[in-house]
């Protein structure tokens, strides 16, 4: 197909990292919302003010056959738009196209030369890093490993992709699709990115205990990434890019989708290979979580005693959702008037997904176990302002505790936030402040991320930029409790990470994308969804 070697076309083709690519194009779509939502009128917008990520969904574009275009053979390309190619431009096929087929083309562009830059990353990755001699020597063969782990195939996975794309982007000037192969390629050989991802917990682990046990490969890495070829990007920011790639072409689809005409057969492609994408990203996930999960369990087992009978804590199916340490009320209602100090006595809280474990902590970081419950018999309930001493307070009823009993702790907690994540927490299914747009009865708040944000705690939410989300709940004290839209995922985060999106219009149109991407199997996800992030 290609008179030179598939690295050096890239290398002309594209002139951006994915890492850059990433940033720059969230960022554009950052801006593009901040534009819409600023305006009285988001309809208003003119084609020209929107970036392919952002337009509105497609109309039936008319037949005829515009020239053939050999794309990526063009060695002045540099990361353009669609309709800035000066073969698109000298062919007269934008004044033959509706203005949303014209968006739809962005759309699957941005496809295609984001795996290009993709490609061009993981090639720097392995040719610059992983084959460097000098790195081979210090590196234990075990150690190479897991640090690089199935990246080879990741690599011949992504070139065989984009060779495909390529070929679809030679065929005409005007594309015909693109998720018919993102369909195809997710089915048959997108596996190799949950190897690669599932192996995220030791790699970084190996890479932190590498940088610090041993200062040759620190030296190393350290003179690798001062070299020109990396743009001044991290190891690191190599090695997490498969991981980041697949939940971006989540995304680039899910747009794709959007602007595609509605009950036609691009639409039914482009909800195919959605779908797929999402079984993926899931198996992803929950590759990392095990990993991570088996290990938390295992240190928690080991610290607890128990006081009352033992509950076995190990299990597949059981992991931490919220530990930490609050004040519970000492003797019947009528001490309130007592002094706060000997109001309140610390306990500990260990909140599984099926499981509360409440403790006191003793002395050799050991916890010991007083009484215990299904997370499906916890009942919450926040008590009315009673002065200072009682801020931030609520009662946790325990309907069936370790003794078989109903029992009842009027607990504090530290600051408005954290009472309101262990509420949520502790009961899922209460009712927030804002209505969960799953209802699809309210025009819930919005917010965009303009930060990212790596979830700290296990019930707080991590960020990309450009997420939009649904703001379920806030507090006084800076922290929102929001639904990602594009894949329901719930959780905390500050509130500083976003801002908030006030054109009514503009969220309207947000839902209505993403009913459309998930209006497949809508139900059974959010079901899925709301099990396996409770």
């Amino acid at each position: 197909l290609f008179s030179c070697s598939l690295s050096d076309l890239l290398c002309s083709f594209l002139g951006l990292l994915y890492q850059e690519y990433r940033d720059k194009s969230t960022r554009e779509e950052i801006e593009t919302r901040r534009l819409q939502d600023s305006q009285t009128d988001p309809e208003e917008t003119s084609p020209s003010e929107e970036t392919p990520s952002e337009a509105e969904p497609t109309s039936t574009t008319e037949n005829k056959a515009p020239p053939q275009i050999n794309l990526l053979r063009n060695s002045n390309s540099r990361f353009n738009l669609w309709q800035d190619l000066p073969e698109v431009q000298n062919s007269g096929v934008l004044s033959i196209l509706q203005p949303d087929e014209i968006k739809l083309q962005e759309a699957m562009f941005e496809l295609v030369t984001s795996e290009a830059s993709y490609y061009k990353s993981l090639n720097l990755l392995v040719s610059h890093f992983m084959e460097n001699e000098r790195l081979k020597k210090i590196l234990h063969q075990s150690e190479a490993h897991i640090l690089f782990s199935n990246v080879l195939d990741v690599m011949a996975v992504s070139e065989r992709f984009l060779l495909d794309l390529e070929q679809r982007v030679e065929e005409n000037i005007v594309i015909s699709d693109v998720c018919d192969i993102v369909y195809q390629h997710t089915v048959n050989h997108f596996s190799v990115y949950i190897t690669y991802v599932s192996n995220q917990t030791y790699q970084e682990r190996t890479y932190k205990q590498l940088l610090q046990d041993k200062p040759a490969f620190r030296e190393v890495i350290s003179q690798l990434e001062l070299d020109p070829k990396c743009k001044g990007l991290s190891f690191s920011s190599f090695l997490i890019l498969p991981f980041q790639r697949i939940t971006r072409l989540k995304l680039l689809v899910q747009n794709i989708l959007k602007k595609v005409e509605e009950k036609s057969d691009r639409e039914s492609t482009a909800l195919d290979a959605h779908k797929e994408l999402e079984t993926v990203v899931k198996a992803c996930n929950e590759g990392v979580r095990k990993m991570s999960r088996t290990e938390q369990m295992i240190s928690i087992q080991k610290k607890l005693e128990f006081k009352i009978k033992s509950v076995p804590i190990i299990s597949h199916s059981r992991w931490l959702l919220k530990q930490g340490e609050l004040q519970q009320m000492n003797g019947p209602k009528t001490s309130r008037t007592l002094r706060t100090k000997k109001l309140f006595r610390e306990i500990y809280l260990f909140l599984f997904n099926d499981l509360l474990v409440i403790c006191r902590q003793i002395p050799g970081d050991k916890y010991q176990v007083f009484d215990s419950a299904p997370r499906g018999l916890l009942r919450v309930e926040e008590l009315e302002d009673q002065g200072q001493s009682l801020a931030n307070v609520f009662i946790l009823r325990l309907l069936e505790n370790a003794d078989d009993r109903e029992a009842s702790y009027m607990l504090k907690a530290s600051s408005q936030s954290e009472m309101k994540r262990w509420m949520i927490s502790l009961a899922p299914n209460r009712r927030t402040k804002f209505v969960s747009f799953t209802s699809r009865l309210v025009d819930c708040p919005q917010i965009q991320c303009v930060h990212p944000y790596v979830a700290q705690q296990p019930d707080e939410l991590s960020l990309e930029l450009a997420d939009v989300l649904n703001i379920l709940d806030k507090t006084d004290d800076g922290w929102i409790f929001g639904e990602r839209l594009h894949d329901q995922e719930r959780g905390w985060f500050p509130s500083s990470m976003g801002e908030e999106i006030l054109n009514p219009k503009i969220r309207a149109q947000n839902l209505k994308e993403c009913f459309r991407v998930h209006k497949s199997d809508d139900s059974q996800r959010r079901k899925l969804g709301s099990r396996n992030r409770q």
